[in-house]
Parts: C-alpha cells; structure tokens; sequence
C-alpha cells in the first residue's frame, strides 16, 4: 500500500502562488515515482486573507494546518497592505503560524551550488555550506513594545515628544531548547559551532553565551565560537566557507540568513524548515519575500520553494529518497544552463537568456 502525506498548502501573496504551485509539482513528480500519494490542502494567510476575511490569519487555517503532517508557505505581504493597522499586517500570519504550531527553530541552509560560483557578489566563494538556525518564536519581535509620548527635553532643549519601544527577552529554556538543535546538527556535520550575539552590549546576549558555554560541555566533540555580529557579518564576507553551523537569535538570525543568501549567489536558493516539538507539523518555505514587482511575470525562481519541499521530505517523513532525488535534479537543471534571472550571471563574452518560473520547474521535473 502506497504512503500518503497531507500537505497544508498556503501560497500567501505576490510570488508566494507561483512558487508553491512549482514546489507542488514537483514534489508530486518525485513521490509519484515512489508511490506516495501527496494530499494537497490549500489554505489562506497574509494579504490574500486580508482580502477575503479581513484579518491575516484565519482560525481555520491554523486549525487545518494543525491536522496536516507539514505545511508548505510562500511568502506573504506587500505594499498594497503597508497601511493597514499593525495588528492585521500580512507578517502577523508569519508570526501567528509560528507561535500557533508551537515552531521554535528556523534551520537555514545556505550552499553555493558549484554551477552558480559566478553568481556570487564574492569573487571567490569558496565551498559555501552552512545551517543558520535561528530562535523563532522569542526576542525582540515578541517582546513588549510600544509608543508613549513624553514631555522630557533632550540635552539641546528641543522634547522628546513620541518614544517608540521594542524589548528582547528570553528565557533559559527557550535559549537551551534552540541551542540543543543546534549542537545536534553540528554533531552530523563538521562539528562547528558559531553563537552570534552582541554579548558586549545586551544582557539578554549574555545568557545566551553562558548557556551556550555550559551546554558545550556535553558536546566535548564541537567546536563553540562566539562572534558579536557585527563581526559575523563580517567574516561571512570574509571567510564564508570557514562556517558550519551557525545558532542565534531571531532578530540576528533574519538578518544573517538574508546575508547568506546572498553571497551564494541569491536568496531565491535558499529553503527553510521551522520545526517545534516532536509530532507537529513544521513549516517548510523559501526565505525570500513575497516580491510583489514580480508577481505574475513568470519570472520568480521557484528554486528556494522546491528545495524546501525537499528539506519537510527528509525532515518530516524521513523520505531521504524523494529529497535526494529533487535536490539531484535542481543539481542537473542548472548544470544544463537553466537560470532564472535572479541567477545569470553574465561574463565578459558570455550571453545567457533568462528562463521563467515555468519554465525552470519543467527542467526540474525533466531531471528526476
């Protein structure tokens, strides 16, 4: 009897449609040769939501995406809602998803495919793989915030008038629980691991490098660095293939993946699981944005959505055959030359024409 996964599908806004609808090809290309059944179920979040319900994200949405094993997301937002009140902006559904399925790890990888070397800003690369995995459901983008007006006056006289805050908090479990995935991934890999925090400055940094500190002494076998980072940030230009495994806040952590994505070449490469607890269903995605200028051009790079499909394979259901297989065929696609625009990197005698979204999901599907 064949295996069968339900997969809650929610396409979001601008590319978010295109990009899921290419991951769900293939992925049902690549189980169909293995006789798994793939149950589709689309859902409705961000501005799409807005639209149709008035608010970001639906409580059947959260409810639906409960029952299904995984959940496959575009990306949501764009300036048509820029003047909607803060508590029903698209990123509220991010946020909500997050917090509803109890996913508290955002893992990141970043790898420069050998075939997209000249894609790099750098000008030499190197052997780019790393993991960023990032706290996602603390920090400053939960704390307490505010605006408040005050009368103090400023050294020079003029007031104060509107003060804006956010606070970053957290907890020793939440720091430990985040820290723990992150040496157990370093452990299947090369064995290093990078905190990135501003210890020198925030308090709450400094808990995070004592935790880290204390928990490395169950894993003689790693290598912990501690980096401000600002100096990360650095030294991803510098010495990016030097990194293995990097673990951070969720504020850190958002910043330096888009990094990432960039110096291999571009952030429409890369894939994300966030996962919580054992038996939720995580949440797979490409860590662009909705892109909105693009929207309905044909011309997104569906990659970072298929290869996502990839990773909630392996890490969900523990298909290493199906996620094999897709990352394979992302491998040949592009070694034939296939390039979205986001990708072409044009030399000096060199000319090559863009392909489209559709066009590149029919040259993975071709590779399986």
């Amino acid at each position: 009897m064949s295996k069968k996964y339900t997969i809650a599908v929610i396409p979001g806004d601008g590319i978010g449609p295109e990009v899921t609808s290419a991951a769900v090809e293939v992925l049902q290309a690549a189980c169909a040769q293995r006789d798994i059944e793939i149950e589709i179920n689309e859902l409705t979040a961000g501005g799409a939501a807005i639209d149709k319900f008035g608010i970001p994200l639906p409580q059947e949405t959260i409810d639906k995406a409960k029952a299904s094993d995984a959940v496959l997301l575009g990306a949501v937002g764009g300036p048509k809602w820029d003047n909607v009140e803060p508590e029903k902006r698209p990123e509220k559904a991010l946020l909500g998803l997050r917090q509803g399925l109890g996913l508290y790890a955002n893992i990141r990888p970043a790898v420069v495919y050998s075939e997209l070397m000249d894609a790099s800003p750098l000008k030499k690369p190197g052997n780019i793989d790393l993991v960023i995995v990032r706290e996602l459901t603390g920090g400053i983008y939960f704390g307490k915030n505010g605006v408040y007006q005050s009368g103090d006056k400023l050294p020079d006289g003029t007031t104060k008038g509107k003060i804006a805050f956010d606070t970053e908090s957290y907890s020793e479990g939440e720091i430990n629980r985040i820290l723990k995935i992150a040496f157990e991934l370093s452990m299947k890999r090369r064995k290093k691991l990078t905190l990135v925090d501003k210890a020198n400055v925030l308090v709450s940094s400094r808990l995070w490098r004592n935790l880290a500190s204390q928990m490395s002494f169950d894993y003689p076998e790693v290598e912990l660095e501690c980096l401000y980072v600002d100096n990360c940030a650095m030294q991803l230009i510098s010495r990016p293939s030097s990194f293995d495994v990097i673990v951070t806040s969720n504020i850190f952590g958002d910043i330096l993946s888009d990094e990432a994505g960039q110096i291999v070449g571009s952030v429409g490469m890369l894939p994300s699981a966030s996962i919580g607890a054992p038996r939720t269903p995580g949440m797979f995605e490409p860590i662009h944005g909705s892109a909105p200028d693009l929207a309905g051009r044909d011309v997104a790079n569906p990659l970072a959505s298929i290869l996502s499909a990839a990773m909630m394979m392996r890490t969900m259901f523990g298909e290493e055959e199906v996620a094999a297989s897709i990352e394979l065929a992302v491998k040949k696609a592009l070694a034939t030359g296939a390039r979205t625009s986001d990708i072409t990197f044009i030399g000096e005698g060199e000319h090559i024409t863009p392909i489209g979204t559709r066009a590149m999901t029919k040259t993975v599907i071709e590779n399986l």
